[in-house]
C-alpha cells in the first residue's frame, strides 16, 4: 500500500487505473454532411452500433446527414411530431363560437372595472 500513496496527487485529477489487460473494442468512423452548412463532421462508433442516418451539426445545429458512398442517407420525417401551440390545444377544447362568448365576458368584466376604478379616482381628486 505504501507504493501506491495518494501523497501529491489532487484527487479526480488523475486515474490510478492502468489500461493493461483492457480490450477496447472495434471502433468505425461515420461521416455526417450538415445540409445547411455544409460542413462535414467526423464520429466515431462501436463497430457493431446502429449508425443513426442523421446528427445535429455541431457548427449550426442543424441536420447533418450520414454520407453514404458519393451520397448521403435519406431520413424518413414522416412520423416526427409538429409541436402543438397554446391555440392548437385551446381549439381542442373550444369552438370558435364559445371562445367569442367567453371574450365578450372577459372585455365586459374589464371595461366595467376600469369605468368604476376611474369613478373612484375621480372622486379620490375632487375631495
Amino acid at each position: 500500500m505504501a507504493d501506491r500513496s495518494l501523497r501529491g496527487i489532487r484527487l479526480g485529477a488523475q486515474s490510478l487505473q492502468s489500461e493493461e489487460g483492457v480490450v477496447f473494442h472495434e471502433r468505425a468512423q461515420h461521416i455526417y454532411s450538415c445540409t445547411s452548412c455544409g460542413r462535414d463532421t467526423t464520429l466515431t462508433f462501436a463497430a457493431d452500433a446502429e449508425v443513426p442516418p442523421a446528427w445535429e451539426c455541431r457548427t449550426c445545429g442543424a441536420e447533418a446527414l450520414l454520407r453514404v458512398g458519393e451520397g448521403t442517407a435519406t431520413v424518413d420525417h414522416s412520423g416526427d411530431k409538429t409541436p402543438r401551440s397554446h391555440w392548437d390545444m385551446l381549439l381542442e377544447r373550444r369552438t370558435i363560437p364559445e371562445l367569442e362568448e367567453l371574450l365578450e365576458e372577459r372585455l365586459a368584466f374589464v371595461r366595467a372595472r376600469r369605468g368604476a376604478g376611474e369613478a373612484v379616482t375621480v372622486d379620490k381628486l375632487s375631495a
